[in-house]
C-alpha cells in the first residue's frame, strides 16, 4: 500500500539555515555556504509534528542537518523512533559521479560515502545519491555513474542503508537514461520518480517506465503565483501511479508562497484518495 510522506524541502522556510555543499575549484575542496532561513521548527522537533499531522515518513535534505556530530545524529534517530515515524530517505543534494575532473569526482565519491555513514547513524533507511550532471545520451557517463552507484550501494548495505537515485539533474532527465543506470548498477540501487522532473509531451510515458523501479515518488504539482496547484495536471500524474499499481512512499513537495503547511494540505487533499 502507498503511504504519505513529506520532504523537508517542503518546509525549508521553517527549518532554519540551509547548508549548501559546494566545490571550490581553487582549493580543490568542498566548502559550505550557509543560507539564512527562519527556524520556526527544529529538525529534532519535526518527526513528532509530522506524525501529529498524519504523515508516516519523512525525507530529510542533507542541507537541513545542523550538525553531523555523533551525539546529534543519535538524537535525531531517537526523535524519529519516539514519534513512531519512518526516516525513509536522506536526500543528498550534492555530488557529481560523472565529473570529468578526476579530483572532483573522487572527492565527491568520498563525500557521498561519508553521508552514507551519517544516514546510517541517523537511522535513515535510504540515501538518495545524484547520478550525475553529464548529458543523458553520454553512454560513458552512464557506465561511470552506474559503477559508482553500485560500489556505494555495496558499502551502504554493510550499514543497513540502501542507495537510491532519482530522475534529478541532467544525466537522469530521461526515463531511458534512468533505466540504463539502474539496470547497469544492479537491483541493489533503487529509484525515486519526481513528478516535476520529466517534461511533456512524454512525461506520463516516462513515469510508466520508471515507476516499476521506484521506491518513492515525489508528488510535485505545478503551482500558480498563489501556490494553487494545477489539479488537472496533478491528477494525471496520480492516475499514472494508479495505473502502474505503485506501492511505496508518496512524498508531498510544496515550494509555493505562503504558509508551507497550508500549501501541503492543498495537495494532500488531492493525493489522499490515491493512497
Amino acid at each position: 500500500m502507498s503511504y504519505l510522506s513529506i520532504s523537508t524541502w517542503s518546509l525549508h522556510r521553517l527549518l532554519g539555515p540551509l547548508r549548501w555543499t559546494e566545490w571550490d575549484a581553487n582549493s580543490l575542496a568542498h566548502t559550505t555556504r550557509i543560507q539564512e532561513q527562519p527556524e520556526a521548527l527544529t529538525l529534532l522537533e519535526l518527526p513528532v509534528e509530522a506524525a501529529r499531522r498524519g504523515y508516516k515518513a519523512i525525507e530529510v535534505c542533507h542541507f537541513h542537518f545542523p550538525s553531523k556530530e555523533a551525539a546529534y545524529l543519535a538524537q535525531l534517530r531517537e526523535a524519529f523512533s519516539a514519534a513512531g515515524i519512518s526516516f525513509d530517505t536522506l536526500l543528498l543534494d550534492y555530488g557529481d559521479l560523472t565529473a570529468v575532473d578526476v579530483i572532483r569526482r573522487e572527492a565527491d565519491f568520498n563525500l557521498i560515502r561519508s553521508w552514507i555513514d551519517i544516514a546510517a547513524a541517523a537511522g535513515a533507511k535510504q540515501i538518495r545519491v545524484i547520478a550525475g550532471d553529464a548529458q543523458p545520451a553520454d553512454e560513458e557517463a552512464i557506465r561511470r555513474s552506474a559503477e559508482a552507484l553500485s560500489e556505494l550501494a555495496d558499502y551502504a548495505s554493510t550499514q543497513g542503508v540502501r542507495v537510491i537515485t532519482e530522475n534529478f539533474r541532467a544525466l537522469t532527465s530521461t526515463a531511458e537514461s534512468c533505466l540504463k543506470i539502474v539496470e547497469q548498477a544492479g537491483a541493489q540501487v533503487g529509484l525515486i520518480t519526481d513528478f516535476g522532473n520529466f517534461k511533456l509531451p512524454s512525461k506520463y510515458e516516462e513515469f510508466a517506465m520508471t515507476l516499476p523501479y521506484s521506491v518513492s515518488v515525489h508528488a510535485k504539482a505545478q503551482y500558480d503565483e498563489n501556490g494553487i496547484p494545477d489539479e488537472t495536471e496533478f491528477v494525471s500524474c496520480l492516475d499514472t501511479l494508479k495505473a502502474a499499481d505503485y506501492k511505496g512512499a508518496v512524498v508531498l513537495i510544496y515550494d509555493g508562497p505562503g504558509d508551507m503547511w497550508e500549501g501541503l494540505e492543498r495537495i494532500r487533499a488531492i493525493v489522499q484518495p490515491y493512497l
